[in-house]
Protein backbone atom coordinates (compact mmCIF):
# COMPACT_ATOMS: atom_id res chain seq x y z
CA UNK A 1 0.00 0.00 0.00
CA UNK A 2 0.77 3.49 -0.87
CA UNK A 3 0.04 6.27 1.67
CA UNK A 4 -0.12 9.99 0.98
CA UNK A 5 -0.78 12.74 2.60
CA UNK A 6 -2.07 16.15 1.49
CA UNK A 7 -2.18 18.90 4.20
CA UNK A 8 -3.33 21.46 1.70
CA UNK A 9 -6.44 19.82 -0.69
CA UNK A 10 -8.70 21.06 -3.06
CA UNK A 11 -11.97 21.32 -4.92
CA UNK A 12 -10.37 21.51 -8.72
CA UNK A 13 -12.51 23.40 -11.02
CA UNK A 14 -11.03 23.04 -15.12
CA UNK A 15 -12.62 25.36 -17.75
CA UNK A 16 -11.41 25.01 -21.44
CA UNK A 17 -11.50 27.83 -23.90
CA UNK A 18 -9.75 27.85 -27.60
CA UNK A 19 -8.43 30.95 -26.16
CA UNK A 20 -7.34 32.82 -23.26
CA UNK A 21 -8.09 36.49 -23.82
CA UNK A 22 -8.24 38.75 -21.21
CA UNK A 23 -10.89 41.30 -20.83
CA UNK A 24 -12.91 39.40 -23.34
CA UNK A 25 -16.11 37.38 -22.90
CA UNK A 26 -15.22 33.82 -23.85
CA UNK A 27 -16.78 30.64 -24.77
CA UNK A 28 -16.38 27.67 -22.37
CA UNK A 29 -15.71 24.77 -24.25
CA UNK A 30 -15.76 21.97 -21.16
CA UNK A 31 -16.12 22.18 -17.63
CA UNK A 32 -15.20 19.60 -14.97
CA UNK A 33 -14.74 19.49 -10.88
CA UNK A 34 -12.63 17.14 -9.51
CA UNK A 35 -10.71 15.95 -6.26
CA UNK A 36 -6.99 17.71 -6.05
CA UNK A 37 -4.24 18.52 -4.50
CA UNK A 38 -0.87 16.76 -5.49
CA UNK A 39 -1.00 13.20 -2.73
CA UNK A 40 -4.88 13.32 -3.72
CA UNK A 41 -4.04 13.00 -7.64
CA UNK A 42 -1.06 10.26 -6.53
CA UNK A 43 -3.44 7.98 -4.96
CA UNK A 44 -6.48 9.01 -7.55
CA UNK A 45 -3.76 7.71 -10.37
CA UNK A 46 -2.66 4.87 -8.32
CA UNK A 47 -6.19 3.34 -7.75
CA UNK A 48 -6.42 3.48 -11.65
CA UNK A 49 -4.02 1.77 -11.99
CA UNK A 50 -5.08 -1.18 -9.59
CA UNK A 51 -2.36 -0.31 -6.75
CA UNK A 52 -3.43 -0.39 -3.37
CA UNK A 53 -3.17 3.43 -1.97
CA UNK A 54 -4.92 5.04 1.18
CA UNK A 55 -5.04 9.36 1.19
CA UNK A 56 -4.71 11.21 4.33
CA UNK A 57 -6.05 14.63 4.18
CA UNK A 58 -8.22 17.72 6.04
CA UNK A 59 -11.06 18.47 5.13
CA UNK A 60 -13.81 21.55 6.31
CA UNK A 61 -16.60 23.29 5.34
CA UNK A 62 -19.06 22.95 2.19
CA UNK A 63 -16.35 22.32 -0.02
CA UNK A 64 -14.70 19.44 2.16
CA UNK A 65 -17.88 17.85 1.84
CA UNK A 66 -18.15 18.81 -1.93
CA UNK A 67 -13.90 16.99 -1.77
CA UNK A 68 -15.53 13.96 -0.27
CA UNK A 69 -18.10 13.12 -1.99
CA UNK A 70 -15.60 13.74 -5.30
CA UNK A 71 -13.38 10.86 -3.88
CA UNK A 72 -15.99 8.05 -4.27
CA UNK A 73 -14.45 5.39 -2.82
CA UNK A 74 -10.71 6.16 -2.98
CA UNK A 75 -9.77 5.04 0.85
CA UNK A 76 -9.06 8.53 2.90
CA UNK A 77 -8.85 9.52 6.15
CA UNK A 78 -10.50 12.60 7.00
CA UNK A 79 -9.19 14.87 9.17
CA UNK A 80 -12.49 17.48 10.45
CA UNK A 81 -11.35 21.15 9.97
CA UNK A 82 -13.33 24.56 10.79
CA UNK A 83 -11.89 26.57 7.90
CA UNK A 84 -13.43 25.31 4.53
CA UNK A 85 -11.42 23.48 1.83
CA UNK A 86 -10.02 25.81 -0.65
CA UNK A 87 -11.11 25.98 -4.16
CA UNK A 88 -8.95 26.01 -7.34
CA UNK A 89 -9.69 27.09 -10.92
CA UNK A 90 -7.64 26.17 -13.71
CA UNK A 91 -8.28 27.61 -17.63
CA UNK A 92 -6.71 25.49 -20.29
CA UNK A 93 -6.21 26.33 -23.94
CA UNK A 94 -6.29 24.73 -27.35
CA UNK A 95 -2.70 24.47 -27.43
CA UNK A 96 -2.21 23.01 -23.66
CA UNK A 97 -1.49 26.16 -22.44
CA UNK A 98 -2.45 26.15 -18.81
CA UNK A 99 -3.63 29.37 -16.63
CA UNK A 100 -3.77 27.79 -13.07
CA UNK A 101 -5.84 30.27 -9.91
CA UNK A 102 -4.96 28.55 -6.52
CA UNK A 103 -6.47 29.56 -3.70
CA UNK A 104 -4.15 29.66 -0.62
CA UNK A 105 -6.40 27.36 1.17
CA UNK A 106 -7.91 27.17 4.91
CA UNK A 107 -5.83 28.48 8.24
CA UNK A 108 -5.19 24.95 10.47
CA UNK A 109 -5.16 25.85 14.29
CA UNK A 110 -1.77 23.80 15.88
CA UNK A 111 -4.66 20.94 17.55
CA UNK A 112 -5.75 20.32 13.51
CA UNK A 113 -2.22 20.19 12.49
CA UNK A 114 -1.38 17.60 15.36
CA UNK A 115 -4.36 15.49 14.69
CA UNK A 116 -3.34 15.50 11.14
CA UNK A 117 0.11 14.31 12.11
CA UNK A 118 -1.55 11.48 14.74
CA UNK A 119 -4.19 10.50 12.04
CA UNK A 120 -0.66 10.06 9.94
CA UNK A 121 0.99 8.42 12.36
CA UNK A 122 -1.50 5.92 12.87
CA UNK A 123 -1.84 4.98 8.70
CA UNK A 124 2.35 4.70 9.46
CA UNK A 125 1.63 2.25 11.58
CA UNK A 126 0.15 0.16 8.92
CA UNK A 127 3.92 -0.31 7.20
CA UNK A 128 2.81 1.05 4.04
CA UNK A 129 5.59 0.58 0.85
CA UNK A 130 5.75 4.86 0.90
CA UNK A 131 4.56 7.74 2.10
CA UNK A 132 3.69 10.28 -0.43
CA UNK A 133 4.24 14.02 1.07
CA UNK A 134 3.32 17.09 -1.49
CA UNK A 135 1.94 19.81 -2.09
CA UNK A 136 1.55 23.20 -0.37
CA UNK A 137 0.92 23.93 3.28
CA UNK A 138 -1.89 25.79 4.76
CA UNK A 139 -1.69 28.52 6.68
CA UNK A 140 -1.11 28.14 10.41
CA UNK A 141 1.21 24.86 9.77
CA UNK A 142 4.57 25.73 10.30
CA UNK A 143 7.09 25.18 7.23
CA UNK A 144 9.03 22.49 8.82
CA UNK A 145 5.81 20.60 8.76
CA UNK A 146 7.52 18.31 6.10
CA UNK A 147 10.38 17.51 8.00
CA UNK A 148 8.16 16.51 11.02
CA UNK A 149 6.67 13.99 9.03
CA UNK A 150 9.49 12.84 7.73
CA UNK A 151 11.00 12.00 11.15
CA UNK A 152 7.48 10.17 12.00
CA UNK A 153 8.11 8.25 8.84
CA UNK A 154 11.52 7.43 9.85
CA UNK A 155 10.85 6.35 13.17
CA UNK A 156 8.27 3.79 11.44
CA UNK A 157 10.87 2.86 8.67
CA UNK A 158 8.54 3.88 6.23
CA UNK A 159 10.75 5.48 3.24
CA UNK A 160 9.37 9.21 1.84
CA UNK A 161 8.72 10.51 -0.98
CA UNK A 162 8.36 14.22 -0.66
CA UNK A 163 7.20 16.89 -3.83
CA UNK A 164 6.54 20.27 -2.70
CA UNK A 165 8.32 24.20 -3.01
CA UNK A 166 9.79 26.86 -1.72
CA UNK A 167 10.25 26.88 2.20
CA UNK A 168 8.73 24.08 3.01
CA UNK A 169 11.01 22.18 0.46
CA UNK A 170 14.27 24.11 2.29
CA UNK A 171 13.13 22.95 5.47
CA UNK A 172 12.30 19.17 4.29
CA UNK A 173 15.35 18.74 1.78
CA UNK A 174 17.80 20.40 4.41
CA UNK A 175 16.82 18.09 7.30
CA UNK A 176 18.02 15.00 4.70
CA UNK A 177 16.01 11.65 5.69
CA UNK A 178 14.38 11.45 2.50
CA UNK A 179 13.81 8.56 0.03
CA UNK A 180 12.90 10.69 -3.50
CA UNK A 181 12.36 14.55 -3.58
CA UNK A 182 10.69 15.58 -6.69
CA UNK A 183 10.84 18.64 -7.67
CA UNK A 184 10.28 20.22 -11.00
CA UNK A 185 13.13 22.25 -12.54
CA UNK A 186 12.27 25.62 -11.71
CA UNK A 187 11.71 24.21 -7.77
CA UNK A 188 15.20 22.99 -7.90
CA UNK A 189 16.63 25.91 -9.04
CA UNK A 190 14.72 28.15 -6.49
CA UNK A 191 16.00 25.83 -3.81
CA UNK A 192 19.73 26.66 -4.74
CA UNK A 193 19.31 29.89 -5.98
CA UNK A 194 20.62 29.18 -9.41
CA UNK A 195 19.86 28.99 -13.03
CA UNK A 196 20.46 25.65 -13.86
CA UNK A 197 20.19 25.24 -17.96
CA UNK A 198 22.03 22.20 -18.98
CA UNK A 199 21.91 18.46 -17.62
CA UNK A 200 24.91 19.12 -15.62
CA UNK A 201 23.58 22.08 -13.96
CA UNK A 202 20.78 19.88 -13.10
CA UNK A 203 22.68 16.94 -12.03
CA UNK A 204 24.85 19.31 -9.87
CA UNK A 205 22.02 20.66 -7.69
CA UNK A 206 20.48 17.04 -7.50
CA UNK A 207 23.68 15.84 -6.39
CA UNK A 208 24.02 18.70 -3.86
CA UNK A 209 20.42 18.24 -2.57
CA UNK A 210 22.02 14.16 -2.31
CA UNK A 211 24.74 15.62 -0.12
CA UNK A 212 22.00 16.91 2.11
CA UNK A 213 21.54 13.01 3.18
CA UNK A 214 18.60 12.48 0.96
CA UNK A 215 18.74 9.43 -1.62
CA UNK A 216 17.26 9.53 -5.12
CA UNK A 217 16.40 13.05 -6.92
CA UNK A 218 13.21 13.10 -9.66
CA UNK A 219 13.63 16.21 -11.61
CA UNK A 220 10.38 16.59 -13.67
CA UNK A 221 11.19 18.94 -16.83
CA UNK A 222 8.11 19.47 -18.53
CA UNK A 223 7.89 18.52 -21.96
CA UNK A 224 11.48 17.55 -21.86
CA UNK A 225 11.36 14.44 -19.67
CA UNK A 226 12.88 13.97 -16.06
CA UNK A 227 15.96 13.24 -14.60
CA UNK A 228 16.95 10.54 -11.88
CA UNK A 229 20.31 11.21 -9.87
CA UNK A 230 21.19 9.37 -6.90
CA UNK A 231 25.09 9.87 -5.27
CA UNK A 232 26.71 8.15 -8.58
CA UNK A 233 24.40 7.55 -11.41
CA UNK A 234 21.99 10.03 -13.65
CA UNK A 235 19.26 8.67 -16.19
CA UNK A 236 17.54 10.96 -19.02
CA UNK A 237 13.97 9.66 -19.79
CA UNK A 238 11.43 11.17 -22.56
CA UNK A 239 8.33 10.10 -22.61
CA UNK A 240 5.90 9.56 -25.90
CA UNK A 241 4.81 12.99 -27.86
CA UNK A 242 1.52 13.50 -26.94
CA UNK A 243 -1.08 16.63 -28.16
CA UNK A 244 -1.43 18.39 -24.67
CA UNK A 245 -4.76 18.83 -22.90
CA UNK A 246 -4.15 20.15 -19.03
CA UNK A 247 -0.23 20.20 -17.29
CA UNK A 248 -2.32 20.21 -13.99
CA UNK A 249 -1.39 16.88 -11.60
CA UNK A 250 1.74 15.56 -14.76
CA UNK A 251 4.02 15.97 -12.26
CA UNK A 252 1.69 14.06 -9.77
CA UNK A 253 1.10 11.19 -12.15
CA UNK A 254 4.83 10.87 -12.82
CA UNK A 255 5.44 10.87 -8.82
CA UNK A 256 2.65 7.49 -8.97
CA UNK A 257 3.77 5.97 -11.85
CA UNK A 258 7.40 5.62 -10.07
CA UNK A 259 5.91 4.85 -7.33
CA UNK A 260 4.32 2.05 -8.66
CA UNK A 261 6.69 -0.07 -10.74
CA UNK A 262 8.96 -1.89 -8.37
CA UNK A 263 12.61 -2.55 -10.82
CA UNK A 264 15.35 -0.73 -10.67
CA UNK A 265 15.52 2.99 -10.60
CA UNK A 266 15.48 3.30 -14.23
CA UNK A 267 12.96 1.02 -15.09
CA UNK A 268 11.08 3.11 -12.64
CA UNK A 269 12.04 6.54 -14.26
CA UNK A 270 10.51 5.05 -17.31
CA UNK A 271 7.32 4.52 -15.64
CA UNK A 272 7.29 7.90 -13.99
CA UNK A 273 7.66 9.72 -17.73
CA UNK A 274 4.94 7.41 -18.95
CA UNK A 275 2.47 8.25 -16.84
CA UNK A 276 3.06 12.12 -16.91
CA UNK A 277 2.92 12.20 -20.46
CA UNK A 278 -0.26 10.40 -20.75
CA UNK A 279 -1.79 12.47 -18.02
CA UNK A 280 -0.94 15.43 -19.89
CA UNK A 281 -3.22 14.42 -22.84
CA UNK A 282 -6.00 14.21 -20.50
CA UNK A 283 -8.73 17.16 -19.79
CA UNK A 284 -8.32 19.12 -16.51
CA UNK A 285 -7.19 16.87 -13.63
CA UNK A 286 -7.97 13.60 -14.92
CA UNK A 287 -5.53 10.81 -14.37
CA UNK A 288 -4.54 7.95 -16.69
CA UNK A 289 -5.52 3.75 -16.63
CA UNK A 290 -3.61 1.27 -18.11
CA UNK A 291 -4.88 1.60 -21.79
CA UNK A 292 -3.97 5.06 -21.87
CA UNK A 293 0.29 4.60 -21.39
CA UNK A 294 2.71 4.13 -23.94
CA UNK A 295 5.60 3.22 -21.99
CA UNK A 296 7.31 1.05 -24.82
CA UNK A 297 7.77 4.53 -26.42
CA UNK A 298 9.54 6.03 -23.57
CA UNK A 299 13.70 6.82 -24.59
CA UNK A 300 16.05 6.37 -22.42
CA UNK A 301 19.77 7.68 -21.53
CA UNK A 302 22.02 6.91 -18.78
CA UNK A 303 24.62 9.45 -17.75
CA UNK A 304 23.31 11.52 -20.56
CA UNK A 305 26.12 14.52 -21.63
CA UNK A 306 26.60 17.44 -19.23
CA UNK A 307 26.96 19.90 -21.38
CA UNK A 308 23.17 19.32 -23.47
CA UNK A 309 20.55 21.88 -22.72
CA UNK A 310 17.76 21.12 -21.00
CA UNK A 311 15.64 23.02 -23.56
CA UNK A 312 17.00 21.25 -26.47
CA UNK A 313 16.06 17.98 -25.23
Amino acid sequence: MILTCTPNPSVDHTLEVPRLEPGEILRVQSARTQAGGKGVNVSRALRRNGRDTTAVLPVGGPQGAELTALLGDLPCVRVPITDATRTNITVTEADGTTTKLNSSGPALTTAEVEELLAALDAELAREPQWLVASGSLPGGTPPDLYARIGRLAAARGVPVALDTSGKPLEAAAGAGDFALLKPNLEELAELLGRPLETVGDVVGAAREVVSWGNRLVLVTLGAHGALLVDRDRTWWAQGPEVVPRSTVGAGDCSLAGYLSAEGPPEERLCRAVAWGAAAVAMPGTTVPGPEDLRAGEVRLVADPPADWRVADL
